[in-house]
């Protein structure tokens, strides 16, 4: 496991940072911005899991979103590990991972009600920070494509942060039915 015992060590002070395996690169390297925002992502599902405590939605998601907070540290790991400096056993994303994702989209999708519009964020405070969860999410996916053309990223990274987005939309949208809130619709002539 990792260990810290300092918390600053004054070794990016030029602007630069250590992949694993001690490669040196630029703090704002596609490679750093791109795992840089899993980890803004995983601290708004930090606010998510914060809101859901109060939530009678949160037993049915709270073990969700833990578990989508490791495996979102999982996958910056391996986001910073160089083809090279990659050892057996480091935890990678797989299809089981997209499975559990479209496994539970599909489970919450089926009582909520068919969409006649584009949701605008809101719904109360668990579905917004879904919704800005979904954002973050969408963010990183685009800099995981940019990024999977210039280094291998292995083989499920860019679909699992595909389904992510997909299931924190609707996440949000369930919970602001346990919630008891209704859903911000788009109306384009309210304007």
């Amino acid at each position: 496991m990792v260990r810290i015992n300092k918390v600053y060590t004054r070794t990016g002070d030029k602007g630069e940072t250590a992949l694993v395996g001690g490669q040196k690169v630029p703090k704002d390297s596609l490679r750093i911005e791109c795992y840089g925002t899993l980890d803004e992502l995983n601290a708004v599902l930090g606010l998510v899991r914060t809101s859901l405590e109060g939530s009678p939605g949160g037993p049915r998601l709270l073990p969700i979103i833990a578990r989508v907070q490791n495996e979102l540290f999982n996958l910056g790991a391996q986001l910073a590990t160089p083809d090279a400096d990659r050892y057996e056993g480091q935890p990678i994303i797989e299809q089981r991972h997209i499975d559990a994702l479209e496994a539970e989209i599909d489970e919450l999708n089926e009582g909520l009600p068919a969409l006649e519009s584009f949701i605008l964020p809101g719904g109360g405070w668990s579905s917004s920070y879904f919704h800005l969860a979904r954002t973050v999410c969408r963010r990183a996916e685009r800099l995981a494509v940019r990024l999977s053309r210039e280094v291998d990223l292995g083989l499920h990274a860019v679909g699992y942060l595909n389904r992510l987005s997909d299931a924190l939309f609707v996440f949000g949208r369930w919970v602001a039915q346990q919630d008891g809130a209704a859903e911000p619709l788009w109306e384009p002539e309210k304007t």
